[in-house]
């Protein structure tokens, strides 16, 4: 009876041990560099999931770069630079500027939303809200800056927002003042206002909601109808677009307001596949880089509907839908 009890034990401890040591073998089979271009929206989040990840994998060198989105993409398709993941704030990026020709599938992961970002020392704040914002920002002693629509999703997703807000707040003519108001102040992304706002040279940014929160920044939250966030609005979102350059030099495409989507792709010249294959299922486990993402201000995206799917890696399938 004895001898029947220890030999399943002693198996079990075999079969822990094991699992253990392949799994180490695994981890330390991960090495070199990590080269990650992201959305500068994601420079918050994206560290602290570098770092969590480098936890498990100690020997991946996470070389992060932050830009624009669709500068980003151009890094790869244009300028031929190598990179091992791209995280764009929008997914319309990778399938319009990287999909086939540098990529073969785009995965979705997070969401967001717009909104008015300000400071304590902004001029009006204490009288600004989600009824009156646009009035205030017209106002000639008031200055606001946003991204620029052709290297930076937040720079179009700000002129949707401000296209809707005219039909929204039934405001004819609103549109165009506001966009022909502080061309001063449009910066290649979103981030480069925050030192803007920080010495008083700008008082509001059409900013992500999550980059606010990030930064203990103040701001409006704007109706669901504008703000970008919502898919059962989809139809009212794209009576807003804009016409912003193309693949190549030269060309253009209109983009039109769409809910608010961020997406993640391995491009196919990957230096390192390998070790940008986990960190991709590391970004999207619950129990990784999504809790992370969550605690940062964007809600989790996964699994979400992709035209890809059947490109995907198979360890990756498990995140998304048909």
């Amino acid at each position: 009876m004895k001898i029947i009890i220890k030999i399943p034990i002693l198996l079990i401890i075999v079969m822990v041990l094991n699992q253990t040591l392949l799994g180490d073998e695994e981890k330390n089979s991960l090495s070199g560099d990590l080269i990650i271009f992201h959305a500068g929206s994601l420079s918050v989040p994206f560290k602290e999931i570098s770092e969590k990840f480098n936890q498990e994998y100690p020997k991946v060198r996470i070389l992060c770069e932050s830009a624009g989105s669709r500068t980003c993409a151009r890094k790869i398709s244009e300028l031929e630079r190598l990179c091992d993941v791209i995280a764009s704030a929008d997914y319309t990026v990778i399938d319009e500027l990287l999909i086939p020709e540098h990529a073969d599938w785009n995965l979705k992961f997070a969401s967001n939303e717009m909104a008015i970002v300000y400071s304590n020392t902004s001029r009006r704040a204490k009288e600004i809200n989600r009824d009156n914002w646009y009035e205030i920002m017209m106002d000639e002693d008031v200055v606001f800056g946003r991204s620029d629509p052709n290297t930076d999703p937040c720079g179009y997703r700000a002129v949707f927002t401000i296209k809707l807000a005219e039909e929204f707040y039934r405001q004819p003519g609103l549109a165009q003042k506001l966009l022909s108001k502080d061309l001063n102040f449009i910066r290649p992304k979103e981030v480069d206002l925050l030192a803007l706002l920080e010495t008083n040279d700008i008082d509001y940014i059409f900013l992500y909601r999550s980059v606010a929160q990030q930064h203990g920044l103040k701001f409006v939250l704007l109706p669901d109808e504008i703000n970008l966030k919502m898919p059962e609005l989809s139809d009212f979102y794209k009576k807003a677009s804009i016409k912003v350059t193309g693949k190549k030099p030269g060309t253009f495409i209109t983009k039109t307001g769409t809910p608010m989507i961020y997406s993640v792709t391995i491009p196919r010249n990957a230096p390192n596949p390998k070790a940008a294959l986990e960190f991709v299922k590391f970004l999207c486990n619950k129990d990784g880089g999504q809790g992370i993402m969550e605690r940062n201000g964007q809600p989790s995206m996964v699994p979400s509907s992709t035209n890809t799917y059947n490109k995907l890696p198979e360890i990756l399938k498990k995140y998304a839908t048909k």
